[in-house]
């Protein structure tokens, strides 16, 4: 850490004093060799003959902050005084269930919006197949960069659009983030859920009234039906040293694959069959995982529809010594199942937040893909 102080002096005191950058100045093009380097395949191979989605949600994490670093590098500087961090995954579409572990993979990506401290990222993901690349996935990802110490934020290159498509990429970039500030505003967190989602969950509390004693207290089940509180898994994860960035934190991407691995097993044993990622949304860290930390996860199925399952896990840091819990992450992952799934009943008014909030995700997703 006292080689990352001396690298305070080499940063900008305003954004202004930053070359601007193109989109193509951070262009990268990275080659995961599954096809023609089989020895590697072990790492990414799942039981059902297919690549571990976890492990591509690591490579994506790693991409992303390594296009940053392009973007931001300074011609006469060894070495970057930022620290960059991945900040949030804002969404991740897959238009492909099953990612082949014997044909190679090509991971592209640019920076395609850029504010004063915080970058977004687009990156791609194709696999190879009868000498083609076929698109699997497409995420957007937004990084901050932080001072030597990742203490305070620090500024980053201004971005130059240079045709027409990069003005409109870039603009999607702005109204990105105006999105995501208005569902945070209107996040039940803050508000009160709308007319139309409070019928939603009364009609679902009628539903689940015993007719036969005509008693608030006594629920019942409807059909083909689970209540929420027994969609619940949960895991614990030590967070050893190896798991660790370069700034002796854990990895993000080995939180989201840790989050996803638990997901996939809520989603699996809901549907009771294979299910397939189609989404990942709204991941925010907010809160750094420290090396010796423990990892507490808790996952359930929050809302459903058809073959569809909505699955939200939640992340947070044990303290031993001070018996203290907090929240570092929520992840959003949309899979659809090979069958038509039970419907996820809510009973507390806590649980029909969490409903309501699933449906308010699932119905985000639905409109991208």
């Amino acid at each position: 850490m006292q080689e990352r102080k001396a690298l305070y002096t080499l940063l900008a005191k305003r954004q202004e004093d930053l070359p601007p950058r193109r989109m193509k100045d951070s262009y990268l093009e990275v080659i995961l060799p599954l096809g023609s380097q089989p020895e590697i395949r072990e790492k990414y191979l799942n039981v059902h003959n297919s690549v571990r989605f976890g492990r591509i949600l690591e490579d994506l994490d790693s991409l992303g902050v390594l296009i940053c670093y392009t973007h931001t590098k300074q011609e006469m500087q060894p070495k970057s005084p930022l620290s960059i961090v991945t900040a949030l995954v804002d969404k991740i579409n897959l238009c492909k269930r099953i990612i082949y572990p014997d044909c190679d993979i090509k991971f592209t990506g640019n920076v395609s919006w850029v504010g004063k401290t915080s970058m977004e990222v687009k990156m791609h993901m194709l696999q190879l197949h009868d000498g083609d690349y076929s698109p699997v996935l497409d995420a957007t990802f937004v990084m901050v960069a932080r001072d030597p110490e990742n203490k305070g934020p620090a500024f980053v290159n201004p971005l130059v659009p240079e045709s027409p498509e990069e003005e409109e990429i870039f603009n999607q970039g702005e109204l990105n983030k105006l999105k995501r500030i208005d569902f945070s505003t209107a996040s039940l967190l803050k508000m009160a859920p709308t007319a139309e989602e409070r019928n939603i969950i009364h009609d679902i509390f009628l539903n689940t009234l015993d007719t036969r004693t005509v008693s608030f207290r006594s629920r019942k089940l409807p059909p083909n039906s689970v209540w929420m509180e027994d969609t619940k898994l949960k895991g614990l994860q030590i967070c050893h040293p190896q798991e660790r960035n370069i700034f002796n934190r854990i990895f993000g991407g080995f939180l989201m694959r840790k989050a996803f691995e638990l997901g996939w097993a809520i989603a699996c044993s809901y549907g009771g069959s294979r299910p397939f990622i189609v989404s990942v949304d709204d991941i925010m860290f907010q809160r750094p995982v420290e090396v010796g930390s423990l990892l507490l996860l808790s996952g359930q199925v929050c809302y459903t529809e058809k073959n569809y399952i909505q699955v939200r896990v939640h992340t947070e840091v044990y303290d031993a010594d001070t018996r203290d819990h907090h929240t570092t992450n929520i992840f959003h992952f949309t899979f659809i199942s090979e069958n038509e799934v039970p419907r996820v009943v809510p009973k507390t008014y806590g649980e029909s937040m969490l409903y309501l909030d699933g449906k308010r995700h699932f119905a985000a997703v639905m409109k991208e893909i």
